[in-house]
């Protein structure tokens, strides 16, 4: 009897096939990329130097720079990101050298300066601008808490909560799935998804407090927990809003299997606020 071919509707069982093992590839190198990225930062952030941590995250901030000059201004991307990158790079050091007010002043100046300079260049002034303050504002923080006392489990807190919270979402977006969260910019994104974030930025706090003994109160954690998660989910989807803007899938291609460094950073970086503003609050005087 003759093979009758699949209907229109219907994939052939090969091509089904196919894209099965094409995703447990894309899986695994999304997997092996993340969890080197991940060693070489902990690596690095652990070590008592703060210097290695400064080059560390220079060479971040460029790299963050050169995908946002190729997304809001591609002909003109490498004076755009030149520009966008030695505005927060100089206010990144002037933070190092131990001025953390004064890095903010002059983060604000080169905010201004990329702004002016890509309006000469008939580009989005604003977008160069804001660029500035979206990328070095996080890098400041960032080394600010590296610095402080006990500053190595202020940055933990950070990478830890934001990189559970964003991997439970993914989890559970995809094994729950459900209604989406905010389908105009990131379609893939589900209510399911925001809630096992949620829960797992609130797991890691309690579970690090216990280990590192940071705050007082049990209770404290879990609200730092559920603060971080959120501003982590937060990051996430303002940088698909602003992705769509530019008209752009991803923000780059140079982390295998999950597209540019912003597209992984880009939670964190709300969530390296979100603890910059509960250490500070720490420093003044509020016990938690």
């Amino acid at each position: 009897m003759p093979n009758t071919p699949p209907d229109k509707g219907e994939a052939a069982p090969e091509a089904v096939a196919v894209k099965s093992v094409s995703k447990r590839r894309e899986l695994a190198i999304r997997v092996v990329s993340a969890l080197v990225l991940i060693a070489v930062v902990l690596l690095i952030t652990v070590l008592p130097d703060h210097r290695p941590f400064l080059v560390l995250l220079s060479v971040g901030v460029a790299l963050l720079c050169i995908e946002w000059g190729l997304m809001m201004a591609p002909n003109v991307s490498a004076r755009i990101s030149v520009a966008v990158a030695v505005a927060a790079i100089a206010a990144l050091f002037v933070g190092f050298l131990g001025h953390p007010l004064l890095s903010i002043l002059v983060l604000c100046f080169g905010s201004l300066c990329a702004g002016l300079y890509a309006y000469r260049l008939h580009v989005g002034w604003l977008d160069a601008a804001y660029g500035v303050l979206y990328i070095g504002w996080p890098a400041i923080v960032l080394m600010w808490l590296h610095q402080t006392n006990r500053g190595v489990e202020w940055v933990f807190f950070a990478f830890l909560i934001a990189w559970a919270a964003d991997s439970a979402a993914f989890a559970a977006g995809r094994l729950i799935g459900g209604p989406k969260l905010w389908p105009r910019y990131s379609p893939n994104k589900t209510w399911a998804g925001f809630a096992g974030g949620l829960i797992a930025g609130m797991l890691t706090a309690g579970a690090l407090s216990d280990i590192t003994g940071l705050f007082k109160h049990d209770t404290s954690a879990s609200v730092v927990g559920l603060l971080v998660a959120l501003a982590t989910m937060g990051g996430d989807l303002w940088e698909s809003a602003l992705k769509r803007r530019f008209g752009v899938k991803d923000a780059g291609t140079l982390i295998p299997g999950h597209g540019g460094l912003l597209d992984r950073v880009d939670g964190l970086m709300f969530a390296i606020i979100a603890i910059g503003g509960i250490r500070l609050l720490v420093m003044l005087g509020t016990e938690i």
